[in-house]
C-alpha cells in the first residue's frame, strides 16, 4: 500500500523515473517452490556486492537493497520473483537445469528483459493512481506487469520498449529528462495539480514510431476497458477470492537517526521474519516483498505470518495494524505473455463501477502483477462492492 492509500488525493512532485534495471521474470508452480528456497533466500539476504578490485561495495543506506529492484511472490497460483537478469541466470536457472526435469518442467524464465519505472511521491488516490499511470501504456500497445508498494508504484516493461515508452509518456504530457545513462526521470506537467511546480507543456519527442501493427489500438480508456474484458470473458477468466486471507501491507522500518549498528540490528531481525516466512513447513499463501536500492523493504503478506516476525513485528515493520486487505485474482496463465491493457482496463472498470453506482468519493485498489496473475488487493469493506462491479461485467456480457 503506497502512502497514496492513505494519504493525499493530489499529486504532489510525484518522480516518475526509470531504474538502471534488466530485469527478468521467473514462473515457479507452487509444487516446485521447495526446490528453489535457497535460491530465494540468497536473493533476499543480498546487501552488498564486489566492484571489479573485488573489494565490497556496501549498500547506500543500511536499510535499502543493493539492487535497484527485485519483487518475490507467493500467492495461491504461483511463486513469482523479478530479479536482475544475471541473478536469475546465477541463481535459478542452475537448478532448473539440475533438478528432475518433471518437476521443473513448467518453471520458465522470461526470455524477454524488463525495465523498471518507478513512480514516487505522494499521488492521487490510490485507484484512479493506477488507471492513468497504465493508460498511456496500454493505449500504445505495451504490455507491462504492474506492482504496488508501501513507499511507490512499479511498472515493468520491456526493455526492447523503453524508446516506445517514453515516447507513449511524453504524448500524455510528460516530460523524460535523461541524465545521460539509462535511468532518468519524468514529471507530469500536463496535470492540474502540478501547474504550479512545473512546465505546462510537454517537451517534442525525439522518437519516431508507426502505429503498432494489427488490431488498431483504442482510442479511449472506455474502449479499453470494453477489450480488456471481452478478452477475459473469452478465455474464461474470472475473479477469484479467498475470503480467508487477510492481508496487511507494511514496511521496513527506516530510521535515520539511529546509530549503524542499531540500524544493523534492526535488518537483521527483519531478514530473520522474512526468512521464517519462506521456509516455514507450510508455504506462505501470500507475501509480496519488495526491494530496492532507494526506500526500506516493503511487504504484503498475510496477517497470521505476523507472528514470525521478532514481537510480532512491533519493532522492524511499519504501518502492521493497517485494515484487513483482500486479493481478488486473476488467472492470466492461458493469455499470452505480451498481453496489454489488463491492469488498466480492469482498474478503470473498478473505478467507475465503485465510484459512480455506488458512491463512492474514494476507492483503494493496489495491484500486485506475477507472472501468470493479476491480483486486485482491496480493503476488506469494498470487497463485495469490487467482485460485484468485476462480475457484472461477465454476467451481463458487457464487451
Amino acid at each position: 500500500m503506497n502512502q497514496a492509500m492513505t494519504n493525499s488525493t493530489t499529486i504532489l512532485n510525484a518522480q516518475i523515473g526509470f531504474l538502471d534495471t534488466h530485469l527478468a521474470v521467473i514462473h515457479i508452480p507452487l509444487s516446485a517452490y521447495p526446490l528453489f528456497i535457497q535460491p530465494i533466500l540468497q536473493l533476499l539476504l543480498i546487501n552488498n556486492n564486489h566492484d571489479e578490485n573485488g573489494e565490497i561495495l556496501e549498500s547506500s543506506r543500511p536499510w535499502t537493497y543493493w539492487y535497484p529492484f527485485v519483487n518475490i511472490a507467493v500467492t495461491p497460483n504461483e511463486c513469482s520473483i523479478v530479479c536482475p537478469r544475471h541473478q536469475a541466470d546465477l541463481l535459478f536457472a542452475p537448478i532448473i537445469e539440475r533438478a528432475d526435469k518433471s518437476a521443473t518442467k513448467r518453471v520458465s524464465i522470461s526470455n524477454e528483459d524488463y525495465a523498471a519505472i518507478m513512480i514516487g511521491g505522494e499521488g492521487l488516490e490510490a485507484g484512479q493512481r493506477v488507471t492513468d499511470l497504465t493508460a498511456p501504456l496500454a493505449m500504445a500497445g505495451i504490455s507491462i506487469f504492474f506492482i504496488t508498494s508501501y513507499w511507490s508504484d512499479f511498472i515493468l516493461v520491456p526493455l526492447k520498449s523503453r524508446p516506445k515508452v517514453i515516447r507513449a509518456l511524453e504524448e500524455r504530457g510528460f516530460v523524460f529528462e535523461a541524465d545521460g545513462g539509462e535511468s532518468g526521470h519524468m514529471t507530469n506537467p500536463a496535470s492540474p495539480m502540478l501547474h504550479a511546480h512545473h512546465r505546462s507543456h510537454s517537451s517534442p519527442s525525439s522518437y519516431d514510431f508507426p502505429p503498432p501493427p494489427g488490431t488498431p489500438p483504442p482510442r479511449t480508456v472506455s474502449e479499453l476497458e470494453l477489450r480488456t474484458f471481452k478478452q477475459l470473458n473469452r478465455n474464461h477468466i474470472k475473479p477469484s477470492v479467498d475470503h480467508d486471507i487477510d492481508l496487511v501491507t507494511c514496511a521496513g522500518v527506516k530510521d535515520s537517526t539511529a546509530s549503524s549498528s542499531a540500524t544493523n540490528f534492526s535488518l537483521g531481525k527483519l531478514q530473520l521474519g522474512l526468512v521464517k516466512c519462506f521456509t516455514n513447513l507450510t508455504p506462505p499463501r501470500f507475501l509480496s516483498l519488495t526491494l530496492t536500492d532507494i526506500e526500506s523493504a516493503s511487504i504484503t503478506l498475510e496477517r497470521g505470518l505476523l507472528t514470525l516476525f521478532s514481537n510480532d513485528g512491533e519493532d522492524v515493520l511499519l504501518g502492521k495494524d493497517g485494515p484487513q486487505q483482500i486479493p481478488i485474482t486473476l488467472d492470466l496463465s492461458g493469455l499470452p505473455l505480451e498481453s496489454s491493457g489488463i491492469v488498466c482496463g480492469v482498474s478503470s472498470k473498478l473505478i467507475n463501477g465503485m465510484k459512480f453506482p455506488m458512491g463512492k468519493d474514494l476507492f483503494n485498489v493496489s495491484y500486485l502483477s506475477t507472472a501468470k496473475a493479476g491480483h486486485v488487493i482491496v480493503y476488506e469493506d469494498e470487497l463485495q462492492d469490487a467482485l460485484r462491479c468485476l462480475e457484472s461485467t461477465q454476467e451481463n456480457g458487457v464487451h
